[in-house]
């Protein structure tokens, strides 16, 4: 059994936290301890609340604990009076290559079962307009707060685009949005863009992602066009950047990670209207496919 969530943790619990008896908000779960949790645990902790961290994987966990986060694999040891739930964990893709959110279901199923009245429910994790009402509806039987806070974090420059940094805020209802504003807000001191759904902020998530993607996949095209009129993409590029409107990207090595393939897909899935965007991955595909050919070239010295 984990070790910081034994038999006698609630105890162990209940005085960890008497030194933040004043806040309101004085249990806060992170549920998913990756690249995006881990550090929402660290930043949260680092305000002085009491912290919790939850994943399914042993190795996230004992990361966590390593990084000083109480954390466990065993949900059913966790205490029953959190009273914020932030949700971090993974989506994916099916083999369909469409939306697979069944974490999120699964997430929300475990903390509608725990919850008590008065807990907040934030989902950071990206998911497609219209899953949060799904989820406030017929999992959390509309009972509990619900804001959608999709973060923004980029493990390149924590500093700069970590957990504290400009981000947008939707709720369910006008009571979840006061209590998501007391605690992003005025509890951990991250500056909000309140959007008027939470639909709005669903979707302005996979929307930031696709956009760079198509604008990733503009340059990569352009490279290609370059090197076949014999031009310099680099050149080119910083020459058109000199204008006041015009900040083209770099062309690497194909457009990887995890985020931004998924996201544009998750766009596309929701509209018939996607031309452009199926049109970027294809362009991703063949700059691929170029630039392996072109690197065979190179090594025979053609």
């Amino acid at each position: 059994m984990d070790e910081d969530c034994d038999a006698n943790s609630k105890l162990y619990f209940k005085a960890d936290i008497a030194m933040t008896s004043n806040l309101k908000f004085k249990k806060v779960l992170v549920a998913g301890l990756g690249q995006v949790g881990l550090p929402t645990a660290e930043y949260i902790k680092g305000k002085g609340l009491f912290v919790l961290g939850y994943d399914i994987s042993e190795r996230a966990v004992l990361r966590a604990k390593n990084r000083g986060i109480k954390a466990t694999t065993e949900w059913r040891n966790l205490p029953d009076d959190v009273d914020v739930y932030i949700i971090c964990v993974g989506t994916s893709l099916s083999k369909d290559m469409e939306p697979d959110l069944s974490s999120i279901f699964e997430i929300c199923e475990k903390i509608s079962e725990k919850a008590v009245d008065h807990s907040l429910i934030s989902i950071e994790s990206t998911v497609v307009p219209g899953t949060s009402r799904k989820v406030y509806e017929d999992i959390l039987e509309r009972r509990l707060a619900l804001v959608h806070v999709p973060h923004r974090y980029w493990s390149g420059d924590p500093v700069n685009h970590g957990v504290h940094q400009l981000r947008v805020i939707g709720a369910i209802n006008d009571k979840s949005l006061e209590v998501g504003l007391g605690f992003y807000k005025d509890v951990l001191d991250i500056p909000l863009y309140v959007v008027s759904s939470i639909e709005v902020a669903e979707m302005c998530k996979i929307v930031e992602n696709a956009y760079r993607y198509v604008c990733i996949a503009f340059v990569e095209e352009l490279r290609m066009i370059c090197e076949e009129l014999g031009l310099d993409f680099d050149e080119v590029r910083d020459a058109c950047n000199t204008k006041w409107n015009i900040d083209m990207l770099e062309a690497r090595n194909g457009i990887g990670g995890h985020c931004l393939p998924k996201d544009i897909r998750y766009l596309i899935h929701l509209t018939k209207y996607n031309l452009l965007l199926k049109s970027a991955i294809l362009v991703d595909k063949q700059y691929r496919s170029w630039l392996k050919q072109r690197d065979k070239l190179i090594r025979r010295g053609q």
